[in-house]
């Protein structure tokens, strides 16, 4: 495919690495750059991962000409600095989700975006499962028919014990949202995504179970085993472990989902079903290649992720016949080929339509969580605007 795109990546927790190993994947898209906090920490990442330059800061690695894309895989609160400067430096930008930190950020940088004419994404990667793709072509071609309900969650356990501990607590880094930002805005977006439907209301209730949380004395990683310690220190939390949601969305269809983070047994369980007049369907991201699809009048079926069972739009997101489950690595596997593929090709936001999320997605994702706070501190049915 001629000269191969050069990234850099910004972050290199948990998430920097898999975007790396998602890029290397495609074959015409180079990761030659790594930016962290500091250059020890930057350097040392940089030679696990075979990656050939190093920097101590993200505005050095904004100065090598030979970067074209850049990947923003830090912690929220800086997410709209690195964004805005890779904007201006007319660098095209992926960024991890939240975007920013308030609607008024993520609009700015949705605004700024246009006026350079970058490429901007947003790692809204549940969306790019093959299933999702499918689901989305049936719901275009009126297989459901009217949608009339959707609900369903995102579960996870990471949080159960007042003794986890990580850096999405403090509301200096995190944000003033928790599990809506995190887990959340995956749910709203991949359910916006498939319906086609935008949210257009909410009703919330929220609820910090562990206000007061022990952090070990030194260091604490994320997804690991509870900490078991003699010394803590006791830090005051605000963000949501749970929340459940009321929704309206733009053509007055329903729905409700709910998510935790101290929900014991959930690792990852995002789960949503559609009811609609002509049939239903139920998928849950733990097991991504299986989507049930029900009836009033006939027996259930149970589709598998099958090329040859697929509608002809979905197929290019399936990459290997059926039976050869796909899953969490290869949904962003997708996202970057459909990012970098639309870069190759030479493609413009403000004329081609995208198969990936965008920083408009991502603007919208934004105002959700925070109509949701609103309405919970109101308790009202709140606009999303």
């Amino acid at each position: 495919m001629g000269n191969k795109i050069k990234a850099g990546i910004v972050g290199t927790g948990f998430i920097g690495p898999a975007h790396i190993e998602a890029i290397r994947r495609l074959g015409f898209v180079e990761v030659i750059a790594l930016a962290d906090s500091d250059m020890e920490n930057a350097r040392k990442k940089a030679d696990e991962l075979h990656i050939p330059l190093a920097y101590g800061n993200y505005q050095d690695m904004l100065n090598n000409d030979d970067i074209q894309v850049i990947h923003n895989c830090t912690p929220n609160h800086l997410h709209f600095e690195i964004n805005k400067a890779a904007i201006v430096a007319g660098k095209h930008i992926l960024s991890e989700k939240p975007l920013a930190v308030s609607s008024e950020e993520s609009g700015e940088l949705l605004k700024l975006a246009k006026q350079h004419q970058v490429v901007h994404g947003v790692n809204f990667n549940y969306r790019q499962y093959p299933m999702m793709k499918q689901l989305n072509q049936m719901i275009k071609e009126d297989e459901l028919g009217d949608l009339y309900l959707v609900h369903g969650s995102y579960l996870q356990d990471w949080m159960l014990y007042d003794t986890d501990f990580n850096w999405r607590l403090l509301g200096n880094l995190g944000g003033q949202s928790r599990a809506l930002a995190d887990i959340g805005s995956h749910w709203c977006d991949t359910v916006q995504y498939v319906t086609g439907k935008k949210i257009a209301k909410v009703f919330a209730d929220l609820w910090t179970v562990h206000p007061v949380r022990k952090r070990v004395k030194g260091s604490s990683l994320t997804f690991a085993k509870q900490q078991q310690a003699e010394e803590y220190d006791e830090i005051p939390v605000s963000t949501e472990d749970y929340a459940s949601v009321l929704i309206r969305f733009e053509d007055g269809s329903r729905g409700v989902f709910t998510v935790s983070q101290v929900s014991a047994g959930r690792k990852n369980a995002l789960s949503f079903e559609i009811n609609g007049s002509k049939k239903s369907v139920y998928w849950q991201q733990e097991n991504p290649a299986q989507m049930w699809i029900g009836y009033r009048d006939q027996p259930n079926e149970s589709l598998i992720a099958d090329p040859a069972l697929f509608l002809q739009e979905a197929r290019g997101s399936i990459h290997h016949p059926g039976g050869h489950g796909e899953g969490w690595p290869d949904a962003m596997k997708n996202g970057m080929l459909h990012f970098y593929r639309f870069i190759y090709e030479g493609k413009s936001l403000s004329l081609d339509k995208p198969e990936f999320a965008t920083f408009e997605d991502g603007h919208r994702s934004m105002c959700v969580t925070e109509a949701i706070l609103k309405s919970y501190q109101t308790q009202q049915w709140v606009d999303v605007n």
